[in-house]
């Protein structure tokens, strides 16, 4: 049982850090190439291959949360790196949060002047979530092998 949740729990973790790095490392360079100059395209592109995904996210969030509480309770070992990858979780969903019902609303009518200072703090943001997902991962990794 606990190595199919810790297949679980690392898939989920795997398949939210790979979304990110896809999406940052690929995509938005991808679009920025293909749109140019052409910011508004550009910004549109984005906000239909953004759309929907909100409950999607916080539904692999929760169940990696959910995954990595259970195997917590079966393995009580390396309370410290789990109480640490605990934090580094709640802290990139806590960026997920603003990005979702904070930064995207301002994006959607933000005038054309604004638009590139928004792009830039998306892809600042994307990053930060990227390396905190990432090092929680990481350290799912060192507690196993500890």
């Amino acid at each position: 049982m606990t190595a199919i949740l810790a297949i679980v729990h690392a898939g989920l973790a795997a398949a939210w850090v790979g979304g990110m790095a896809y999406s940052l490392f690929v995509v938005q360079p991808k679009l920025k190439k293909y749109f140019g100059e052409d910011r508004e395209g550009r910004e549109m592109l984005t906000a239909v291959i953004a759309s929907g995904n909100r409950w999607k996210v916080l539904g692999l969030i929760a169940a990696i949360a959910v995954t990595g509480v259970a195997m917590l309770l079966i393995d009580h070992h390396h309370w410290g790196i789990h109480a640490a990858k605990g934090v580094l979780l709640l802290i990139a969903t806590g960026i997920f949060w603003y990005v979702s019902w904070r930064h995207w609303p301002q994006r959607v009518f933000a005038t054309a002047a604004e638009l590139p200072a928004l792009q830039r703090r998306l892809i600042r943001l994307a990053t930060v979530m990227l390396g905190l997902a990432g090092l929680a991962f990481a350290l799912g990794v060192l507690a196993e092998h500890l």
